[in-house]
């Protein structure tokens, strides 16, 4: 749903389109004299709606109730970490917010004091309004703590251009900017002035996660002109993180998109416009195209991708002389990455995914690809009847449990599915066929004779395709890969300690060997033995705050897992203490698979309490790991070697030894206390891992 932009930042993502943050301009004035455009008999100040870019005598910042959730409308502050004329640092958490969901920091954007406090501890807000306001000028605390929001008007008065419409009972605020401030500003400030502002809502770009400075607009999932209903997915954001969809907040028409698919936008623009009606469409287009601010980049970023989509026009040509009736060629295998409303378009028209080629980052398939898919055949006839699912007498759509179980997961209708079962009953595999999931199993000896034949001639391709696709020169870094960079200089101001220990796994390997065939994994196993060692040593799954220890009640074991692009996502593993081993391995291969799709939600990659790096499936001895930022330890895990060693009897054996190097924040963590929860973890890995299984 939707995030506070400018105003703060909050340690979990949401989507939406709700503006929540905005620069207050306030030019203190004596009571009863001065000029403006009001004056406010409660504080004696006079307000004018100013540019960002003025010098003002006093400058303040709003604090927004931020929507934690899709479905929060309200949150209750549970804490306030600062209090008024408390220096605020960007990036420092200033709240603690209880949404509909959970307990969350709240983190500031910008640096300046704390220096009025409107909602306080254990009251409730709606999501959007002013919780506080923070001076640049420690001298200004007095200013605006006296104003407070008599004379500052948020909500519907916040603008995109930087500054918060000013109203007071004497003198309302005009649509358009004052003289005063237009005649400072260029001629393109005058004319989209001359434009009355129509009755619109701004969808902005959302911050999906505290660490996040910008978004890439993957795919808009509805067009200009369409209607858009209130909580309905407007477009795909690609963040520092993940893809997530984004929901609208509100009711109308889209009719102007600021940014491009596959522009980039800071958080907290706006990327399009939605009008009240139909009929407003055309003015809210004409006044967006007006505002220098938010278009100009739009159009720049619209050039480059207008420039491309024209470049395959004549390829389009041969396709679109291909008869109709001809069966469409399979250009998909494996897992086929599409967008939500893409799955949705393709089981409405029947069209097969795995038939459609991609033209999204990365290959993922969007609405577009969709449309322009060719149809099965050209008769109207017999693509009813192809794409009409069989039905029994009595006109129920009958489907197996698993199909109905999967058909929810994957958001398919069944009355959309064609059953292939007996009479006509729908399977699992005809879900998986509609949303673009199905898999042709090839028989074992075609494919190994396949395989066999075409082993020399592949070997050849692939080391030509690896010599002519050798990089060379400067590659922009995406998203994930610059807030990896972020992070990681950010670790250099933590005052770190190393511990290194060897553990025997002749023990965990047979235990291993015993429970693989249910699908017990690696890396499942040393999260379960890691949490269990915890419970004894509570300081090593806490983390630092200023002059405090902050003890997490829960045990959350972060994993590192690098991604296809060059990045690294740590899923994390809730309550891994008290899970059990096989219900923790099913969910770590769930997060796995949803973390290569960048599917995972902000909760799942960003409330770790205790982290692990595992490198021990490429066979390295030892290395040591970067501690993240408000971590307070990370486990290194490296390859497991034969080593002689010398045994208690006195005769030289060889055991299998893995060498394990914890990494912590030495403001909290003592290095005998790192050593202890090495040599227990130790103990039990050695000694007493039947433990893990109860």
């Amino acid at each position: 749903s939707v995030v506070g932009a400018r105003g703060c930042s909050f340690a979990c993502g949401a989507r939406g389109g709700v503006r929540a943050g905005g620069v207050v301009g306030v030019r203190g004035k004596v009571r009863g004299g001065g000029e403006g455009v009001g004056v406010s008999r409660k504080c004696g100040v006079s307000m004018q709606i100013v540019d960002e870019a003025m010098l003002l005598e006093t400058r303040a910042r709003e604090v927004f109730m931020p929507a934690l959730s899709s479905t929060m409308t309200e949150g209750k502050i549970v804490q306030w970490l600062k209090a008024p004329g408390d220096r605020v640092e960007a990036g420092d958490i200033v709240m603690v917010v209880e949404s509909d969901k959970a307990d969350m920091d709240v983190e500031c954007f910008d640096s300046g004091f704390l220096a009025s406090i409107l909602v306080a501890e254990g009251d409730m807000a709606p999501v959007g309004s002013t919780v506080a306001l923070i001076a640049e000028k420690e001298e200004d605390i007095g200013k605006i703590a006296d104003c407070g929001l008599d004379c500052i008007v948020s909500g519907s008065g916040s603008r995109h251009d930087g500054t918060t419409a000013v109203e007071t009972e004497e003198h309302p605020v005009p649509d358009g900017p004052p003289a005063a401030v237009a005649d400072s500003g260029s001629s393109s400030s005058s004319s989209s002035s001359s434009i009355p502002k129509p009755d619109l809502a701004e969808i902005f770009m959302p911050a999906l996660s505290s660490t996040m400075t910008e978004g890439k607009i993957v795919q808009w999932t509805k067009g200009e002109g369409e209607r858009v209903e209130s909580g309905e997915i407007v477009m795909v954001v690609e963040s520092d993180k993940a893809d997530m969809d984004v929901e609208s907040f509100e009711d109308g028409f889209l009719a102007h998109l600021a940014v491009e698919e596959g522009g980039m936008c800071p958080v907290g623009d706006a990327v399009g416009y939605l009008a009240r009606s139909e009929a407003d469409i055309p003015a809210v287009k004409q006044w967006a195209l007006a505002q220098g601010g938010a278009s100009a980049p739009a159009a720049a970023a619209a050039a480059p991708a207008a420039a491309a989509a024209a470049a395959p026009a004549p390829a389009a040509a041969p396709a679109a002389a291909t008869p109709a009736a001809a069966p469409a060629a399979v250009v998909n295998t494996g897992r086929i990455v599409a967008s939500p409303f893409a799955k949705k378009l393709a089981a409405e028209k029947n069209i097969d995914l795995a038939t459609v080629r991609g033209s999204g980052p990365g290959g993922r398939i969007v609405a577009k690809d969709v449309e322009a898919a060719p149809q099965v055949s050209s008769s109207p006839s017999s693509v009813a009847a192809a794409a009409a699912p069989a039905k029994r007498a009595d006109g129920k759509i009958v489907a197996t449990p698993d199909a109905k179980k999967l058909a929810k997961a994957e958001g398919v209708k069944l009355e959309n599915v064609v059953g292939t079962g007996n009479f006509g009953r729908i399977t699992a595999d005809d879900v998986l066929k509609a949303a673009g999931k199905f898999v042709e199993k090839k028989p074992k000896q075609a494919a190994a004779a396949g395989a066999a034949a075409g082993a020399p001639a592949a070997a050849a391709a692939k080391t030509k395709e690896a010599a002519a696709e050798l990089p060379g020169g400067s590659v922009g870094m995406t998203a994930l890969q610059k807030a990896v960079v972020k992070n990681m200089n950010a670790s250099l101001d933590v005052p770190i300690f190393r511990v290194s220990y060897a553990i025997k796994t002749t023990a965990l390997d047979a235990l291993y060997a015993k429970v693989k065939s249910k699908g017990v994994t690696v890396s499942s196993l040393l999260a379960k033995a890691v949490a269990h060692v915890l419970q004894k040593h509570p300081i090593l799954n806490a983390s630092y705050a200023p002059d405090a220890i902050v003890y997490n009640p829960s045990i959350n074991v972060a994993m590192a897992v690098a991604t296809p692009d060059g990045g690294l996502i740590t899923p994390v593993l809730k309550d891994a203490s008290s899970a059990d081993l096989y219900s923790l391995s099913r969910t770590w291969k769930d997060l796995v698979r949803r973390t290569l799709e960048k599917k995972l939600s902000p909760d799942e990659y960003n409330s770790g309490t205790f982290y692990i790096s595992n490198l021990g499936m490429f066979g390295v001895e030892s290395f040591d790991a970067v501690l993240p930022p408000g971590a307070g330890s990370i486990l290194a895990v490296a390859g497991s070697k034969p080593r002689v060693s010398i045994g208690a009897n006195g005769l030289p054996s060889v055991e299998k030894e893995m060498v394990v190097n914890i990494t912590c924040d030495h403001r909290i963590i003592y290095g005998a206390q790192a050593a202890e929860f090495l040599r227990d973890l130790a103990d039990l890995l050695e000694n007493n891992v039947e433990e893990l299984l109860f």
